[in-house]
């Protein structure tokens, strides 16, 4: 017979975003439980960068957001007790074209005004970061507040902290069924649960987690692939991204070869701690096939090489796909659902996941127990902001 085990709060969804909504709810003094299908960030978690950025994000709402997820990371890393690799060195962007060092120029400009600390860098500069870089790269443009961390770690450290504050932690429960009457009732492959309030942390599974409770979620898988580099010399030490990566990510046209504009595949590289690298990135719409396409891959090598000739020689340790939650405004959802009381979501974040876990973590934790003010303002992430309006 099952037994059943009851908290206020129950998190389904033991990746980076989830570990953190359940870190700041257990610190809160809540009853909390976390609740996943596998390992702990087994996920989209394990499968991604470890890249906390502003220089990726629009300016104003989505890049105050960042700013602010930036600073509860750094009160993160002295609270927690197992170190997570952080590293606020900065990033950097970037530019092989006058069109984009023009387009970039306009971009500092907006992020300056937005209060975030943006510059433009010349091409002796873009020099003095790496011996590896081309020689025809123009410039690009720098944030200061950029930071690097080990997603595995961070997570890990989140949830063994939570239990400092009786988390309860159960994995290798994959949910099967919730219900709701006057509580949520959650039958999982192991054991059912209860609870006042859930939060829905699933990210690309968070449409199924929806639809057991009759909740509609537009959340689409975006695939990307990552290239995992061996040090033979270090490269550089802060992460770099094209500035088409901005392009990509929002959906413009890019100048560039059809295969990369197919695949959506645009320069991001991430030193590790241990002076290896990640090489990315790519992204496709095919459901949720996590198969490694070569294509891909060798598009990707190819647009490495392009910033980066000299690491021709370079040797490949491997490669993994991961799933991106993709809503269509690009900003996740972590809302109250006001259709099913006591029923929150917290997923949709696409790359930014590991950039936004954070602040995402702690405005779900406000929700919950009904703050007036909160870290940042809920409006802009609220669920019903997709529900068309009818005109009669």
């Amino acid at each position: 017979m099952n037994t059943v085990n009851h908290a206020e709060v129950a998190v389904i969804g033991g990746g980076i975003v989830g570990c953190a909504v359940a870190y700041y709810i257990a610190k809160a003094g809540l009853d909390c439980m976390l609740i996943e299908k596998g390992d702990l960030v087994s996920g989209t978690s394990s499968r991604c960068d470890g890249n906390i950025t502003s220089v990726d994000k629009d300016p104003g709402f989505d890049s105050q957001m960042s700013l602010i997820s930036q600073d509860l990371v750094l009160e993160l890393n002295k609270e927690l007790e197992i170190p997570f690799e952080y590293r606020a060195l900065g990033s950097l962007l970037v530019c092989e074209s006058e069109i984009e060092m023009e387009a970039a120029e306009k971009w500092v400009k907006s992020q300056k005004e937005a209060g975030l600390p943006f510059k433009m860098l010349d091409r002796s500069d873009i020099r003095q970061e790496s011996p590896y870089f081309a020689d025809d790269i123009l410039g690009g443009l720098e944030c200061t507040t950029d930071s690097l961390i080990n997603p595995y770690l961070f997570c890990y450290s989140l949830v063994e902290k939570a239990k400092q504050y009786d988390l309860k932690v159960y994995t290798h429960r994959e949910v099967k069924s919730i219900t709701k009457q006057d509580h949520f009732l959650i039958k999982t492959s192991n054991g059912s649960f209860t609870a006042k309030k859930v939060v829905n942390a699933a990210g690309v599974w968070a449409p199924f987690i929806g639809e057991m409770l009759g909740v509609h979620i537009p959340i689409k898988p975006r695939k990307g692939h990552i290239i995992v580099g061996s040090r033979q010399q270090p490269i550089g030490m802060r992460n770099v991204m094209e500035f088409g990566y901005l392009i990509s990510k929002f959906g413009g046209v890019r100048q560039v070869d059809e295969e990369t504009e197919k695949y959506g595949v645009a320069l991001v590289l991430e030193p590790t701690e241990s002076q290896n690298f990640l090489i990315g990135s790519s992204r496709q719409f095919v459901g949720y096939d996590g198969t490694i396409d070569l294509n891909v891959v060798k598009c990707i090598a190819r647009r490495a090489l392009r910033f980066f000739p000299k690491m021709n020689d370079f040797n490949i340790i491997r490669t993994y796909t991961g799933m991106r939650p993709w809503t269509e405004d690009h900003l996740p959802i972590v809302s109250h659902v006001d259709e099913v009381p006591g029923f929150y979501i917290a997923a949709g974040h696409e790359g930014d996941g590991i950039s936004l876990a954070a602040v995402t973590g702690k405005l779900i934790e406000e929700l919950i127990r009904e703050q007036t003010e909160t870290i940042i303002p809920a409006e802009p992430l609220r669920y019903n902001r997709f529900q068309k309006e009818t005109v009669s």
